[in-house]
């Protein structure tokens, strides 16, 4: 079939890590292709891991090459033939990954070459980093100077911050440690968006306060996708349909060149669920790629027509302006692997 040719934003990307249904079969991902109605830009495949010793590379649980994924990969190739970019998640909950490529140089090339190799032999479209770790600006830096070095300017980069960390300065309101807006400042050229998480208490995606914030501290609107869990069990903070729709079409009408949305995860998205996990990108395609109706424009303005000075949706107490001193834990709740439990 001929790629489809899709407009750069909104994007509408799937992070995608729960690859096997409960009986070991694989969880196809090519009904987002073959279902009527769907307009996916981006697949995120997670979670790729650097691991003890160099070269120790799994995809969630097992090396790339394990046969378990044959069928993973020709899909994804299927994909991408299609028009739709497939982009690695490096890390996540898991943490290790972005420590072991914070070290000295020399332990950041045996870490980081096997990485470089892997992307080369799948053919990734681009890297996803998602740092829920510590780590320092100098070296996520590297990383993204190394990416761009070896594999050139049309290879995606992104990262997934907490909805917090791009409202506010302070790291203790991230889980990567670095600034982002001084990662913005010295690399923003080279991250084509953030798909940022506004669930597990680091944002709201119920209402459209937090994305206006940052779009008023100055965050481009075409680089923040807005990110939300497809199911209450993937996550705290999950939102009902009918108020998310609103929200996103707000969005869309109060910011021009609007990012988009990113769901977290495909296998088990409402409505569908296990069944028919393909429904909820028909859904968002409809709200995000589809047409604005005029009925929702709803600019941001005071009634002398300035800009609206928002307060700060994250760093205010419920009730009160007493700024957070910290940031609020997520939720404990269990991240996916590969949905196969019996090996």
């Amino acid at each position: 079939m001929p790629p489809i040719s899709l407009p750069p934003t909104p994007r509408l990307v799937i992070y995608y890590q729960t690859l096997h249904n409960p009986d070991g079969t694989p969880c196809s991902i090519l009904p987002i292709i073959t279902q009527p109605g769907i307009a996916v830009s981006h697949v995120n495949l997670a979670a790729i891991h650097l691991n003890d010793p160099p070269g120790n590379i799994t995809l969630n649980d097992h090396v790339p090459s394990h046969p378990r994924y044959h069928t993973l990969w020709a899909e994804l190739r299927v994909l991408q033939a299609s028009g739709i970019k497939v982009i690695g998640m490096l890390g996540g909950a898991a943490k290790g990954s972005f420590t072991r490529l914070d070290l000295d140089d020399s332990t950041f090339e045996e870490y980081y070459i096997p990485l470089r190799d892997m992307i080369r032999e799948r053919g990734l479209d681009g890297l996803d980093l998602d740092v829920e770790e510590p780590m320092t600006l100098a070296g996520v830096i590297r990383l993204i100077d190394r990416l761009k070095s070896d594999f050139g300017s049309a290879f995606i980069i992104t990262l997934a911050p907490v909805a917090a960390a791009l409202m506010s300065d302070n790291p203790k309101h991230n889980l990567s440690g670095f600034s982002y807006e001084a990662l913005e400042v010295m690399r923003g050229s080279q991250i084509a968006w953030y798909n940022t998480q506004f669930y597990c208490g680091w944002g709201d995606v119920s209402k459209p306060d937090g994305y206006d914030y940052m779009i008023a501290r100055g965050w481009p609107a075409q680089k923040i996708v807005v990110g939300m869990v497809t199911n209450p069990g993937n996550g705290s903070g999950w939102v009902p349909f009918e108020i998310v729709q609103e929200v996103l079409l707000t969005l869309k009408a109060r910011h021009p060149g609007f990012g988009g949305v990113m769901g977290w995860e495909y296998f088990n998205s409402l409505p569908g669920d296990r069944e028919r996990p393909w429904e909820w990108a028909a859904f968002m395609t409809r709200i995000v790629r589809g047409r604005l109706p005029a009925a929702t424009e709803a600019p941001v303005a005071t009634s002398n027509g300035a800009a609206e000075e928002k307060p700060n949706p994250f760093l205010l107490a419920d009730g009160d302006a007493k700024a957070k001193s910290e940031a609020p834990l997520p939720a404990e709740f269990d991240y996916y692997t590969d949905g196969s439990l019996e090996e």
